[in-house]
Order: C-alpha cells, then sequence, then structure tokens
C-alpha cells in the first residue's frame, strides 16, 4: 500500500473526527445529550420520586433495569420515551398519569420484566448451590418491590381532566 494513501486516509479521518466528534464547548455542541429539555422539568406524580428510588436502586429492589428494560416496558403499554438516563426516562413514562388502567398496565408490564429475572435468579441458585442465599435475598427483594405497584395503584386517585385547567 502506498505511504501516500495512508496519509490521505489519516487526514481525512483526524478531519472527521476533528468535525463529528470533538468535545470542546466552544463548538457549540450539546455535550451530554442526557441533559434535560422542558419535559424533564415537568412535574410528576407524588409516587413517582419514590418509585425511582427503589425500583432503580438494585440493592432496593432486587433487579437491575437498564435503559432497554424501561423502552421496552413503555413500548408494551404504547408509550414513546426516548433512551435517557433511567431516573428521566421512568419520570417520562408516568408523567402524564391520570388513570388507574395506565398505571396497572405498566405494573403489570414492569412485574414481567422482574419475574424474568426472578426466573434467572433461580436457574442461577440450582447452578450454583453456593450462592443460592444471595439470589433468594434478591428474589425477595424483588417480590417485596412488585408487592408495592398494588399499593401505589391502590393509592393513587384519578384525575378527570376538566374545562377549566385550574380547577384541581
Amino acid at each position: 500500500m502506498n505511504e501516500h494513501d495512508l496519509s490521505d486516509l489519516k487526514a481525512e479521518f483526524d478531519k472527521f473526527v476533528s468535525d463529528k466528534c470533538s468535545l470542546s464547548p466552544e463548538d457549540g455542541v450539546q455535550q451530554n445529550r442526557d441533559v434535560g429539555d422542558k419535559e424533564d422539568e415537568e412535574p410528576v406524580p407524588q409516587f413517582v420520586d419514590a418509585l425511582t428510588s427503589r425500583l432503580l436502586a438494585p440493592a432496593h429492589s432486587g433487579v437491575y433495569l437498564s435503559r432497554l428494560d424501561i423502552k421496552r416496558i413503555a413500548e408494551a403499554i404504547d408509550e414513546s420515551i426516548p433512551i435517557k438516563e433511567r431516573v428521566k426516562m421512568v419520570k417520562s413514562l408516568f408523567r402524564h398519569t391520570t388513570k388507574k388502567e395506565y398505571l396497572k398496565d405498566a405494573f403489570a408490564e414492569i412485574d414481567k420484566h422482574i419475574n424474568g429475572r426472578i426466573l434467572i435468579y433461580q436457574e442461577l441458585s440450582e447452578a450454583f448451590p453456593a450462592s443460592k442465599s444471595v439470589f433468594d435475598e434478591h428474589t425477595k427483594k424483588a417480590q417485596k418491590t412488585m408487592k408495592m405497584f398494588s399499593t401505589i395503584i391502590e393509592d393513587f386517585e384519578e384525575i378527570e381532566p376538566t374545562s377549566d385547567p385550574m380547577f384541581v
């Protein structure tokens, strides 16, 4: 291969990196695509903060829900949310919740994902009996988290739209 061709290729690659991959703030390109937009600043129902702190922490919930898991949950209930930080995704999922039926559908889908993790824990505890106690602990936490969903649904008060936006 000709050395001249390699230098042209290197120059082209360096130009591409400087144009498309630059991280300098003076380029006017938004650095972190996860930083909020106006929607991220909108208020959310009260239960969402408690839900995110409990659901997204594997130490509390017993499972890890990834961004892709949350995206799949949203798609399963016919919602479209962008992939962002997990907390922002959960807030987007529940931001405009007004009906118990929506909550039931969302939590049923989250239950499916958690039950899938529980099945994995059971398989692993059978394959590795020495670590069964660890997986049993995670399973108990996951089941406790799923019970929390029914409490949220029971306590949720539906909001009916009115003609007067200031009437609450």
